[in-house]
């Protein structure tokens, strides 16, 4: 480390730690931690926090795109991306086939074995039991287009099940079940039920899958629409808010609402109780609400003024970006947005969708989506690796298959990275691989991590992803 980068975290440690001092009293010392611990090889204590990152940095707020830019990014990126989705540019009627493609590429009838929560095998006939449940010969011909809204955060599944299934049978974090999840506010279209009815395939602009019938309420497809376009709105800019608790009305009660969801504000008078409280200690917001019915209505709710939100998206700048991934830091890894959760590329889209930015949802589209800036890593050596590497630049996504990371920054001729792993492989000084479980967001340093015991994590990257102007 160099001379001058030392300097600086001893200074802002010794000031965090007189700061405690005052507030805490004598037994502050012992509960501040040093700021070269190493919590795993190569990461210190004091690489945790976003402003470490951030003041290394030139120009580090500097917008990257602005508003207009995010526009034009997004719309390329709608036109030129195959895995997303134009659902309010969908047909008035849709033809059986095209609903039949869509299911029939996400509910694939399993080759493999898979095991139950308790370790069992699963059957045959437990496999034709969820296909059968397809229903796919009761599509339509032909059926006019219906749209709804999702008014809770809902899984989106394989097959129209709640049924976990795993690889092996002592893996409990991955359930190849577990496809994405969609958050309230979300439009789609409903193209198909399920046989028991308590299912719904529906196309959202990122993703087609399974969800619960009552995560969604059908609606007009202009009233919709209108509802993801109208302003004033409010952009979450935390991990997650809630709204208020709120007895009156549960169907809006401590909703959740993860990064980068967007909901209207609520036209409210100042002085008059919302949902009985007063309205000038939090955001009035409009929630999309499912009737008994199952149609679509919205009704007022309160977020509390302490939560991370903010009356536009945020700024795209390098500062932003790091504070963002650094909102994640910690959370568990949940696969396809399970814990409530969510995985490697769950986690950066989210982040960029804080700034208004659209990205695909899965880590194989956005590692070749035309939409982005690709530099392709296939049939390069490794040294040429190093120096395109060297090159990134913080919120660059680094691709290799199955994982995604992004580029924090540049130390001691290292390239750090922030990213919801399940874990790490490093050779050991004795030459020996050591596997560290990490199951969550992390920092780690991207070049001593290795694949195997001869294969560096370099040589299997794949491409690195950049937002350009």
């Amino acid at each position: 480390m160099k001379e001058h980068d030392r300097t600086g975290i001893c200074r802002r440690w010794l000031a965090g730690v007189l700061a405690a001092c005052l507030v805490l009293g004598p037994h502050a010392f012992a509960q501040v931690p040093a700021p070269d611990r190493e919590v795993v090889p190569g990461v210190v204590e004091a690489q945790l926090s976003p402003q470490y990152w951030i003041d290394r940095l030139d120009a580090a707020d500097a917008v990257i795109l602005d508003s207009d830019g995010i526009a034009v990014h997004n719309a390329a990126m709608q036109r030129l991306e195959p895995s997303l989705h134009d659902i309010e540019g969908l047909p008035v009627t849709l033809e059986a086939g095209q609903v039949r493609s869509w299911i029939e590429r996400i509910s694939v009838r399993p080759t493999r074995t898979l095991y139950d929560e308790s370790g069992n095998e699963g059957s045959a006939r437990a496999i034709d039991k969820l296909v059968a449940a397809l229903d796919l010969d009761g599509i339509p011909q032909t059926q006019v287009t219906r749209y709804a809204m999702v008014v809770r955060r809902a899984d989106l599944r394989t097959f129209p099940t709640h049924l976990r299934v795993f690889s092996s049978p002592d893996d409990r974090d991955i359930d190849r079940f577990q496809e994405s999840a969609l958050f309230p506010g979300t439009p789609v279209a409903v193209v198909h039920r399920s046989r028991d009815r308590r299912w719904l395939f529906v196309v959202s602009q990122t993703y087609a899958a399974w969800i619960d019938a009552d995560a969604v309420a059908f609606g007009d497809k202009a009233e919709i629409f209108a509802y993801t376009r109208r302003i004033p709105f409010l952009v979450v800019t935390g991990a997650r808010a809630e709204t208020v608790y709120t007895p009156e009305r549960p169907e809006v009660s401590n909703v959740q609402l993860d990064m980068g969801v967007r909901v209207p504000l609520a036209p409210w008078p100042d002085d008059e109780p919302l949902n009985g409280q007063h309205p000038g200690f939090g955001h009035a917001v409009e929630l999309p609400v499912r009737q008994e019915d199952g149609t679509l209505a919205f009704a007022p709710a309160l977020v509390p003024r302490s939560a991370d939100v903010a009356h536009d998206y945020l700024p795209f700048t390098r500062a932003n970006l790091i504070r963002q991934a650094f909102k994640f830091l910690g959370e568990r890894y949940g696969w396809g947005h399970r814990y409530n959760a969510r995985d490697c590329s769950g986690f950066v889209s989210e982040v960029y969708r804080s700034f208004g930015l659209l990205i695909p949802r899965n880590t194989s589209d956005q590692s070749r989506s035309p939409g982005l800036d690709r530099i392709a890593m296939d049939g390069i050596g490794h040294d040429r690796r190093l120096q395109l590497l060297r090159e990134s630049r913080v919120g660059d996504l680094v691709y290799i298959p199955g994982h995604v990371m992004m580029v924090l920054g540049h130390e001691d001729d290292d390239i750090y990275v922030i990213h919801d792993t399940s874990g790490m492989s490093l050779l050991g000084e004795d030459g020996q691989l050591r596997r560290y479980r990490l199951n969550g967001v992390v920092v780690t340093p991207l070049l001593p991590m290795m694949s195997d015991a001869t294969t560096a994590t370099v040589d299997r990257i794949t491409s690195i992803q950049r937002v350009r102007p």
